[in-house]
């Protein structure tokens, strides 16, 4: 997947490229939703009185983001009454969404959750309708992003649109938070019409990417071959609705069973092989509790498409043809070690983020210093990697830049190791925080540019999604678990085990590229 290698004068030119801005405001209008509906949410909740265990209840939300590959072929086949032959495929589905978007944040501000009845549930179905909204409007422009471009732009428009994410995150964190007390709302005098005006703020500020998807041209290489009556449309839409149903319902009414393997696993894993991998018994549950649910809304689409609520042949075209359509352009053995590497190639950076802010706290830093050095600081570090990394994926390639920021990824997280052992050093966080964000930015720009070069254009939407699930779906379960591996570890181990963990990603890098050739 190398490409000859550009001057550098032709790789700074390629910054000029119209749409690298636009995915810069994309990003901004991709990274608000998200802290809309976690930390700046549980903040007004519990300023407006809300007891923790109902506030962490809304972080279930955001669930969308891990499932949006569920319903992403959606925006591959159906057509938007009126707007798709307006807008065309992309801009139809993007404008819908961020309007959905829009909708969502004014009606989450509208609501007073203090004032009882059904505020809270009103609240929670908007938080809900934030989320799909949101990664809906994910899976498009990710579509949109590898569709408008060639191949060689690729690391240009992610590196934008990473940075375009942090802002919109920064804007929806420090900034709704910002403008709440500015409003004159604090957790001694909770006012309903300050949070009122801070998320109407930021509802306004999506309008950013709405006005940006009406200005912006239809990528031309997005036509589907088969089209279908729009009775099989809506068969196809109540199949997916049915199935996203009996998921859901699965999932969140099975904790009791969950609890059960828990304790039987927890008992398993001390007993035979010690208390050390202990947490891995809650990691074994939760899969189970997902395979499950999974398994019961395959069984109920099995069955609802054997009693013709959905024609066979658009089900193979959404869902099939886009896999199979993968393991044919690369073989069964280059396909599996691909997507073993999207699988792991986060993993080592994921799990130490997770347990980072506990780390610093415990060894001593203030909550002032921690947000200015490893948010502040670290956001502009992370803004600087996101651009050298597009600048040198455009300049030697993708694998090799992949390579490196999976070896800068795992050597940073040996400085922790450092830092462990001096303590709350505050030069020595900042170039430990500098090195690791910076290392992050170029790893994010050139695997996000590896991922849209494995895509095929017929089945942007589907293939995309199901990459960047998969990329972190390993990653943030055993991310869920860190905490305890922590603990019954110590630091020093934790962090040098997560170092290590990057060297299998290195062999995959390696041999995805012999293959690749």
């Amino acid at each position: 997947m190398n490409t000859a290698a550009k001057s550098w004068r032709e790789t700074m030119r390629a910054w000029l490229h119209p749409r690298v801005l636009t995915m810069l405001l994309f990003g901004i209008s991709a990274g608000l939703p998200i802290l809309l509906i976690f930390s700046s949410l549980s903040l007004w909740l519990r300023e407006a009185g809300v007891d923790r265990s109902t506030v962490t209840y809304f972080s279930w939300a955001a669930l969308a983001y891990s499932f949006k590959f569920i319903w992403a072929p959606l925006a591959d086949t159906l057509p938007l009454p009126f707007l798709t032959n307006r807008l065309g495929r992309r801009r139809a589905w993007l404008l819908t969404a961020q309007l959905a978007v829009i909708a969502a944040i004014c009606l989450m501000a509208m609501t007073n959750p203090a004032a009882g009845g059904h505020a809270l549930p009103q609240m929670a179905l908007a938080a809900v309708l934030l989320g799909f909204s949101s990664a809906t409007q994910d899976i498009v422009i990710d579509a949109y992003r590898i569709e408008c471009a060639e191949q060689e732009l690729q690391a240009l428009l992610s590196s934008a649109y990473i940075a375009g994410y942090r802002l919109g995150m920064l804007a929806a964190g420090a900034g709704a938070l910002y403008l709440a007390a500015w409003f004159g709302t604090s957790m001694e005098a909770y006012s309903h019409a300050a949070w009122r005006n801070s998320y109407l703020i930021m509802a306004a500020v999506m309008l950013v990417g709405a006005v940006t998807t009406l200005l912006i041209p239809e990528p031309e290489a997005n036509s589907r071959k088969t089209f279908y009556p729009a009775a099989y449309y809506l068969r196809f839409l109540l199949l997916f609705v049915f199935a996203a149903a009996v998921f859901a319902g699965v999932f969140f009414f099975s904790g009791g069973l969950v609890f059960a393997l828990n304790g039987l696993f927890k008992g398993l894993f001390s007993s035979a092989l010690g208390s050390e991998l202990a947490p891995f018994s809650s990691l074994l549950a939760e899969t189970g509790r997902l395979l499950l649910a999974a398994f019961c809304a395959l069984l109920a689409a099995v069955l609802l498409i054997r009693a013709n609520l959905a024609d066979s042949g658009m089900i193979s075209e959404t869902y099939i043809s886009p896999v199979l359509d993968f393991f044919r352009r690369y073989g069964v053995k280059t396909s599996c070690l691909l997507l073993a590497l999207i699988g792991v190639y986060r993993i080592s950076d994921i799990l130490l983020g997770v347990v980072s802010n506990l780390f610093y706290q415990d060894i001593g830093f203030s909550k002032e210093v921690i947000a200015g050095i490893t948010k502040t600081f670290g956001l502009i570090m992370t803004l600087l990697g996101g651009f050298a990394g597009g600048t040198l994926t455009v300049r030697y390639g993708v694998t090799r830049i992949l390579f490196l920021g999976a070896l800068f990824s795992s050597l940073t997280n040996l400085l922790f190791l450092l830092l462990a052992h001096a303590g709350a050093s505050v030069p020595l966080l900042a170039a430990v925080i500098a090195a690791d964000n910076l290392s992050a930015g170029i790893a994010s720009a050139a695997f996000v540019a590896f991922l849209a070069g494995l895509t095929n254009i017929s089945f942007t939407a589907m293939q995309y999604a199901l990459f960047s699930s998969l990329m972190t779906l390993l990653p943030k379960l055993l991310g869920g678990y860190s905490g305890a591996m922590a603990t019954a570890w110590g630091y020093e181990w934790f962090f040098l085990a997560t170092a290590l963990l990057g060297l299998p990603v290195l062999v995959l890098i390696w041999l995805a590229e012999k293959r690749l050739q």
